[in-house]
């Protein structure tokens, strides 16, 4: 190599350099922006919805358990019964003709890291007919590998399979709809987000879990009507996002316990050969 392509490759990396870093630091003020632009005007509590939904229908009542981040909690809902647990339960009560009890173990600010120690808040003795579980959100705004999440996410969806469960995942919603957030980190949080849905989606199935594309189902909703879609702090659900993504889940909830057989468009089922492939991990090296 000649000295003066040396140069000129040495100044295109020098000036690669200097624009990540520029890049970076524009970033970085965006976030700051951002965050305050959100604060956190709903606190971190959401509502409490834990209560047995749709007593009128007698009967034991289904064990749903819902787990993972704020929108699992349902921060952003003014009433429990219009978090995304309370709106599900009813929901999946109302099909069923049968009383839901519901159990939210999800906590506000929870990357998927997190499940763990939601699964291990569990009574003894618990065993929940069927989970949902939504999170990925704060993975992509902490920059949590995929890799490394999605392993998080596997694990839980092995742990709640062994409680007996049936797991529906609402994979990560798309962060592209955040007005908020300003350009271009919110294209940025767009392509980290459906990048981790999709990752979620094929590790859930593989892992026998149903999976819900949340970005395909009720995404264009929240883009295209945000003073509906969200909650005052523009940011988390509000009472009727809840609604949209609660019954954007249900049918899939439906599916797991095997009242229903059709899925529609958006709902992906367990792999076929999920069961194999649990078998498999399950082994002994």
């Amino acid at each position: 190599m000649s000295t003066r392509t040396s140069l000129t490759a040495l100044a295109a990396l020098a000036a690669l350099t200097v624009s990540t870093a520029v890049a970076v630091e524009i970033l970085r003020r965006q976030a700051a922006v951002a965050r305050r632009r959100i604060g956190k005007a709903l606190g971190e509590v959401a509502p409490d919805a834990d209560r047995v939904w749709r007593k009128k229908y007698g009967g034991e009542p289904l064990q749903m358990l819902v787990l993972g981040d704020s929108i699992a909690a349902g921060l952003g809902a003014e009433r429990r019964k219009d978090t995304l647990g309370g709106r599900v339960a009813r929901g999946v009560a109302k099909a069923l003709q049968r009383p839901v009890r519901l159990r939210v173990g999800a906590v506000v600010g929870s990357e998927t890291s997190a499940l763990a120690a939601q699964l291990d808040a569990l009574p003894d003795g618990y065993r929940p007919g069927v989970t949902v579980v939504v999170v990925g959100g704060n993975d992509v705004t902490h920059r949590v590998p995929t890799a490394v999440s999605v392993r998080h996410l596997v694990d839980a969806v092995d742990r709640l399979h062994a409680l007996g469960s049936v797991v529906v995942v609402g994979t990560c919603p798309d962060l592209g709809a955040l007005r908020p957030v300003p350009q271009p980190l919110r294209v940025l949080g767009a392509r980290a987000s459906r990048q981790l849905a999709a990752a979620q989606s094929v590790a859930v199935r593989r892992a026998g879990a149903h999976a819900v594309s949340l970005a395909d189902v009720v995404g264009p909703f929240f883009i295209s009507y945000p003073e509906e879609a969200f909650s005052l702090d523009r940011f988390h659900p509000s009472a009727l996002g809840y609604r949209r993504t609660a019954k954007a889940l249900v049918p899939s909830v439906l599916v797991a316990l095997g009242e229903r057989d059709e899925l529609p468009h958006g709902h992906r089922p367990p792999d076929p050969l999920a069961g194999t492939v649990r078998r498999r991990r399950a082994r002994p090296a």
